[in-house]
């Protein structure tokens, strides 16, 4: 039964990609990640450090614009998709194909969490010491040991991806999408040269990742999942998993900039929904927080318990 005030899909058909908005938001970050490239390369430590302040937001940017461009929201012409996406993969170090395949299956699976590839390493369990000190460490320390995480397990664990995408064409594909994007970056290093390519990106990227931490870890972490143990279950469909999914409310400024990445609950009720016409749905979802308050909470908490329990066990709701 349809949920009194939550628009269906057909009342959200009007909000379709668009070439033009595609292509001016592909532009705009390519001139800031030019622009925060400038100023880390222009001299002096001030310009510097605000030249990588401004590409980690671009690096963030970057990622956003791969997830558009997984779902093919970015633009209304399909091949454009492939073309910026595999470019965003480069930008944010994730390859293109595997970032599509796992993402979809994020998507189909989303509140089994035994079965959701990108949180099936979250499932509940005991940790052994050297894990919980890691863990708990780096969120102290604000170290974005998920983000590093995130891509080495999802997207860059050949053997497993090879695993979950077993088709011959699958295999192929992923094995060449991770091929070119390793050739890419030993060719930029052996371009720019090592002591370059260090003081333009590495600063920029551990920011970039640490932002990723609070947007990633906001999206499903501690909220209660089910676990199918081995058994066959079918998958939520997208308007169900609004209770599995939780969403921020950033600044209207940067949410724009980061095409309401933010409405995450919105982005899986309605995943055909470009990111830019996301705040456009005339629906506020139950699990919305402000971030700064998601921030407060889930630093309150110790990194194990965020990762591997849920608000059930702790009785912190976030």
């Amino acid at each position: 039964m349809r949920r009194t005030g939550v628009p269906s899909a057909a009342d959200l058909l009007h909000l379709r990609p668009d070439d033009g908005r595609g292509a001016a938001t592909v532009t705009f970050v390519a001139l800031i990640t030019l622009a925060g490239g400038w100023l880390s390369m222009s001299g002096g430590w001030i310009a510097w450090a605000a030249g990588q302040l401004v590409l980690a937001l671009a690096l963030v940017q970057w990622f956003v614009l791969l997830h558009e461009c997984g779902h093919e929201t970015l633009f209304r012409t399909s091949r454009w998709h492939a073309i910026v996406g595999s470019l965003a993969g480069f930008m944010t170090m994730i390859p293109f194909r595997s970032w599509t395949r796992v993402h979809a299956k994020h998507h189909k699976w989303t509140g089994w969490q035994d079965l959701d590839p990108t949180t099936e390493a979250l499932v509940p369990r005991e940790l052994s010491r050297a894990e919980r000190l890691l863990v708990n460490v780096c969120w102290r320390l604000w170290i974005p040991l998920f983000s590093i995480l995130y891509r080495v397990k999802n997207f860059w664990n050949v053997p497993r991806l090879l695993a979950l995408f077993p088709s011959p064409n699958e295999k192929r594909a992923i094995l060449r999408h991770t091929s070119i994007l390793i050739g890419a970056y030993g060719c930029t290093i052996a371009f720019a040269g090592p002591v370059v390519f260090i003081r333009l990106v590495v600063v920029a990227l551990v920011l970039s990742f640490a932002i990723e931490d609070v947007l990633l870890l906001s999206q499903h972490t501690h909220i209660p999942q089910n676990i199918s143990d081995g058994r066959p279950v079918r998958p939520f469909p997208a308007m169900e998993q609004e209770v599995f999914t939780r969403s921020l409310r950033l600044p209207g400024w940067l949410s724009l900039l980061l095409l309401h990445f933010d409405a995450h609950e919105l982005h899986h009720m309605y995943p055909f929904v470009p990111g830019y016409h996301l705040r456009s749905i005339a629906y506020r979802p139950a699990n919305e927080i402000g971030w700064w308050q998601w921030v407060r909470g889930a630093k309150h908490l110790r990194g194990d318990v965020l990762l591997f329990r849920n608000r059930s066990h702790s009785g912190f709701d976030l």
